[in-house]
């Protein structure tokens, strides 16, 4: 069992890791992970979302739609990233 839990977090972590390099390479208006993020939220995305992973647009979604079960620092770290991405869309 706790094998698999951590399986579990490697791959989410990793998926994770490659959306935040693709975001950062992509021009659309996806939302962009920091490493800060990922750290804060992954368990937030088990115990919330767990059933969207690996979908990150979906889990994405899921803790914006449960942004209040969020844990604090979770919830910092995405507020701070959101509105960063809100910024740079609207300079575009």
């Amino acid at each position: 069992m706790t094998a698999m839990f951590f399986n579990t977090v490697r791959k989410v972590s990793l998926v994770l890791a490659m959306t935040t390099s693709f975001a950062a390479a992509s021009s659309t208006a996806s939302f962009a992970y920091s490493s800060e993020a990922q750290q804060m939220c992954t368990g937030d995305a088990f115990r919330l979302c767990s059933s969207e992973i690996p979908n990150i647009p979906k889990i994405t979604a899921c803790m914006i739609k449960r942004r209040a079960e969020l844990s604090a620092g979770c919830r910092t770290v995405m507020d701070r990233d959101l509105a960063a991405q809100k910024g740079k869309l609207a300079a575009q």
